[in-house]
């Protein structure tokens, strides 16, 4: 790959070392800053398409937050760059919709693996390979929800690349499939649908890297099916202080 300065990176226009070996991953741009307000001496360092880079400290710690943008072809290139300029532990922040009826709207979810419904992934490793979260991550993401007192789940996430299909299933050509295999992940236990972390978690075992990820629960459908109480709830900052605490854990144990 070529690119159009050495050692730029393509897309997020990045060099090594302008980021941290920690990085925090929101998918939306807008959140960077927000994430960024928790570092010391936080440094706007890119903005390029979907991806916006900050890069400050936490304890004495370089750290960094990048935006993917929606999905998993754009979280992949995310982590890619990232990695070439010298990343190598990495926590998705982001949102959710719950599918298991214990899981309520502004709970956490701390995914230890996640279903490769979608087609980035399959790019990487046959589908026989598992999408799994590095299980410290999981451990330190888990410690900092405690230590807060956050309500939060630990299990399966569904990945998938169509937001309406998920949302409008019945309106589209594959309405059966898309239903049916529904069902089958609230039968597994399944807890939480999203889009990005099965390619994330593929991409991290490819690269040889850590990943995991941590979801505010925005709403959960089948709550609302079910007639149960189901506010929709948006402050994703229970999240990000999850993220923020789970890398003091981590970069203590180092």
């Amino acid at each position: 790959m070529k690119y159009a300065e050495e050692g730029m990176q393509y897309h997020l226009q990045i060099r090594e070392g302008d980021v941290g070996k920690y990085v925090i991953l929101p998918g939306d741009p807008k959140r960077c800053e927000k994430i960024a307000a928790y570092f010391d001496d936080a440094k706007l360092i890119a903005d390029s398409r979907e991806y916006v880079t900050y890069t400050g400290t936490l304890d004495g710690v370089k750290v960094s937050v990048t935006s993917t943008g929606i999905g998993g072809p754009s979280a992949a290139i995310a982590m890619e760059e990232l990695v070439r300029a010298g990343a190598d532990t990495f926590i998705r922040v982001g949102t959710c919709g719950g599918m298991d009826l214990s899981v309520k709207s502004g709970d956490l979810v701390i995914a230890t693996g996640a279903i490769r419904a979608e087609g980035t992934s399959r790019e990487y490793a046959p589908i026989e390979f598992p999408a799994v979260a590095d299980f410290t991550i999981v451990q330190a993401l888990t410690a900092s929800a405690e230590e807060s007192g956050f309500p939060h789940h630990l299990g399966i996430v569904q990945c998938k690349d169509s937001f309406y299909g998920q949302h409008e299933p019945e309106k589209m050509p594959v309405a059966s499939m898309l239903m049916e295999k529904w069902e089958a992940w609230k039968r597994l236990g399944c807890l939480a649908s999203e889009m990005e972390s099965a390619a994330l978690f593929t991409v991290a075992s490819y690269l040889h890297v850590r990943c995991g990820s941590v979801f505010l629960t925005v709403a959960n459908q089948e709550r609302e099916a079910a007639g149960m109480e189901n506010p929709v709830v948006h402050d994703t900052d229970r999240a990000i202080q999850t993220a923020i605490r789970a890398i003091r854990h981590l970069s203590c144990n180092r």
